[in-house]
């Protein structure tokens, strides 16, 4: 699948390698490239929303490849109350990102987005095409409107610049290290907390908002992160590639799961007088399989590495919070 003559990058930089995706992302490279070529960096390292310090680090660091997963990131609450901070920090994280890499002459650029920069009304299976028909959810379009951005930045500078660079758009991605902070994580580490807690505290039911109808598909961030060296050696263009499981999975089912993984004995109820949100988002995996690529952990063994990893770090703090 991957050319094995394309090693060659002396330095690779991933940004925001201590985030979710970046903690997977990082060994994964490091087998491939060598240790001493690929340099993780956080908001420690360099304030990448400063554009002298954001072109400080390309002049210290010389990358070859840059693989720009920094972000600033939250959950919807923090969206809604916050929209122009998100739309400000990521907007600028994007455009200093494209223009120092043209700068500063990267040979190559790897820059993910999130599926919810796809219009509100999309209709499932959502393919690439559809990117630009509709404005997404007004709830956190300062996030996923700034990040969407970075697909007219791909195609900008490499007209422009000559600058290769690729846009990766992964799905509903879940796994080891994800956020499972109250009021911010998304549905699987929202699940697997509460249940969790559940079994800890002896409760006997547990109360889970709608029908439990939706569908959504759910792709494990370690298949994810294992195609990041495709996308590096083999793949030259600024269309953007959906990475998903291409599976569909209800809310209802994932409950199941969950509560079976997690062993919590109660029961739950579901309140169907709370909104369902959108019934079905699916995104399509056509272009990533006609790559010859695919996602292939199955959901019940993902969410068991997550469970089991989620209990192995659950008492790292006081609050019984991972960061």
């Amino acid at each position: 699948m991957v050319n094995q003559k394309k090693h060659g990058y002396s330095r690779i930089v991933v940004t925001g390698a201590t985030g979710f995706l970046g903690r997977h992302l990082m060994p994964i490279l490091e087998n491939r490239y060598g240790k001493d070529r690929v340099i993780g960096l956080s908001s420690k390292d360099y304030d990448l929303m400063d554009p002298v310090r954001h072109q400080q680090m390309f002049r210290e660091l010389k990358p070859e490849v840059l693989v720009h997963l920094a972000a600033y990131s939250g959950g919807i609450g923090a969206n809604r109350d916050y929209p122009a901070d998100f739309f400000n920090r990521n907007i600028l994280l994007t455009t200093y990102g494209f223009h120092f890499a043209a700068e500063f002459g990267v040979k190559k650029m790897i820059y993910p987005m999130g599926g919810c920069s796809y219009p509100a009304r999309a209709t499932s299976p959502i393919d690439e095409s559809q990117m630009w028909d509709g404005y997404p959810q007004p709830e956190s379009a300062g996030y996923s409107v700034a990040k969407k951005t970075g697909i007219v930045a791909s195609a900008s500078y490499r007209k422009q610049h000559g600058l290769n660079s690729v846009v990766v758009i992964p799905g509903n991605m879940y796994g080891e290290f994800d956020n499972f902070r109250e009021n911010e994580s998304h549905v699987v580490p929202a699940m697997i907390r509460r249940y969790y807690e559940a079994g800890l505290n002896g409760l006997s039911e547990i109360t889970m908002w709608g029908s439990g109808t939706p569908v959504r598909d759910f792709v494990y961030a370690g298949d994810v992160a294992a195609l990041f060296p495709y996308f590096i050696e083999e793949y030259d263009s600024s269309e953007p590639v959906n990475i998903s499981s291409g599976t569909t999975t209800s809310i209802r089912e994932l409950a199941d799961i969950i509560k079976e993984l997690t062993g919590f004995a109660g029961e739950i109820r579901w309140d169907t007088t709370k909104p369902d949100g959108q019934m079905v988002k699916i995104f399509s995996v056509e272009k990533l399989n006609s790559l010859g690529l695919s996602c292939p952990t199955q959901l019940r063994e993902g969410l068991r590495k997550t469970i089991a990893w989620f209990a192995a770090h659950y008492a790292e703090r006081t609050d019984g919070i991972r960061l």
